[in-house]
């Protein structure tokens, strides 16, 4: 038994304020022919556009004494209770239908029929698929299109004509119609969401070689792997179409699932990934003081240095950060290394810099604005950790800083005491680490709640 529906919206997708169904029909078929009936505009407790009323002909003086959604629960219950859910393009209908179900707290489901893909697979090599223009390759009228009722009842007569020509398909006559409609990839997405957990971790899709495609992290692995295969996104399809297997790593904790998506990243260089690919840094922004006590940033090649603020993979990208905080904090160019140390800076001349280099401003005053981004971007204490949850409740997570670098992270008995920095080393992993693993660290602390538990020599 099939209940076969369409709906009319005042949106492209469900929201209670502006996207609402406004018109449904439920024809009840049992494989034969449509045997039970519902449709009734409804009044979507919105306004309803020109743009819509267009599309549709349905206006909001139309719709104004309509019953509501949740006055029309019931029915929609009723008529689609223990029948499989057909619409064309169903994932539209349906998923609209379950938001407006959701909206007052039910949870609606039904196994579903897509007759795009159906027609798809039984008739194939149509230019279009689009209701409209399907029925006219098929010599089926619609009347009153983008009416629930009219297109609903073009729906039921095409799934008459499917069943018929499934019937005397040799191909498919023998097989169920969810498996007709089934694609490699929807194969590949039971495989992987029947095994996939939903705890906190990193995940990894791999091709048919078993070559890492994509990297990714999440504090809930299956609901993003589900994310992946609900995008519309053109890259993201085309990943779907590499994807073979997954593998997953659980962390229980989310900044460590940060780190180690950021160091895997790198370690694979998976073809999917955009960011943290390069390994390489090139250029550092560091910070120093000079005779006359006036703090200086200035760019400077990696390699030489072992102290410095913040690194990059190429200097464009460090020039582009100290020139915004010069704009933001009106720092002075001849004190950040972008002019002559002889000259006065051009940014004075035109009212950016308060004149440290012209002797017009105090050191100490200066000072405290170039304190303020060095504070912003280095860690609070020396040497310090901080806990996050482990992949049980008997666990905890453990992450290390040491010498205001990120040295590790590791996992802990929930009732384990840690009092030295000796002492926390031992539960750690020590991987190979990037300097922009110490920004996502950063970046975490500053963001979250996190208790810090500094060391005794941390304020050294």
């Amino acid at each position: 038994m099939f209940a076969i529906v369409d709906i009319e919206t005042c949106g492209s997708k469900f929201a209670y304020q502006r996207g609402r169904i406004i018109d449904i029909c439920i024809l009840v078929h049992d494989g034969l022919s449509v045997v039970d009936k519902f449709s009734t505009l409804i009044n979507p407790e919105c306004y309803i556009t020109s743009f819509y009323t267009n599309l549709s002909g349905i206006t909001n003086e139309m719709v104004q004494d309509a019953p509501k959604f949740h006055e029309v629960a019931k029915e929609i219950l009723q008529y689609t209770e223990g029948y499989i859910f057909v619409a064309h393009n169903s994932a539209f209908d349906y998923n609209f239908i379950k938001e407006e179900f959701a909206s007052i707290g039910y949870k609606y489901k039904r196994d579903t029929l897509c007759t795009v893909k159906l027609s798809r697979k039984l008739m194939p090599g149509k230019p279009s698929y689009s209701l409209g223009n399907l029925c006219e390759s098929i010599g089926i009228t619609i009347h009153n299109r983008h009416r629930a009722e009219g297109d609903a009842i073009a729906t039921a007569k095409l799934l008459d004509i499917l069943l018929q020509l499934k019937s005397q398909s040799k191909t498919h006559k023998a097989s169920s119609l969810s498996s007709i409609m089934s694609s490699r990839i929807d194969a590949i997405k039971k495989y992987i969401l029947d095994k996939i957990p939903a705890t906190c971790g990193v995940y990894y899709f791999l091709n048919a070689k078993e070559e890492i495609v994509y990297i990714g992290k999440s504090i809930d692995m299956y609901a993003r792997a589900v994310s992946h295969f609900n995008s519309d996104l053109k890259k993201t399809k085309q990943m779907l179409q590499d994807l073979s297997n997954a593998d997953w790593i659980e962390t229980g904790s989310e900044l460590i699932s940060l780190i180690l998506e950021s160091q895997e990243i790198k370690v694979h260089k998976p073809f999917y990934n955009r960011l943290r690919k390069k390994d390489v840094f090139t250029h550092v922004i560091k910070h120093t003081q000079n005779e006359e006590g006036i703090e200086i940033l200035s760019i400077a090649d990696f390699d030489e240095q072992e102290n410095y603020l913040l690194a990059f993979t190429n200097y464009t990208s460090a020039r582009e950060l100290l020139e915004r905080w010069i704009d933001e904090n009106e720092l002075c160019l001849k004190y950040c290394g972008l002019t002559s140390d002889e000259s006065v800076c051009f940014h004075h001349q035109i009212k950016k810099c308060r004149g440290i280099c012209n002797g017009q401003e105090a050191a100490a005053s200066y000072n405290t604005r170039v304190e303020k981004i060095v504070k912003s971007n280095t860690f609070p204490y020396k040497n310090f950790m901080l806990h996050d949850k482990g992949r049980t409740p008997q666990e905890k997570a453990i992450v290390l800083i040491e010498n205001f670098k990120l040295l590790g992270y590791g996992y802990i008995d929930e009732q384990s005491q840690i009092y030295t920095l000796v002492d926390a080393k031992e539960y750690l992993q020590f991987p190979k680490l990037h300097p922009d693993e110490d920004d996502i660290v950063r970046s975490w602390i500053k963001y979250k709640k996190t208790k810090l538990i500094p060391f005794k020599d941390s304020l050294d």
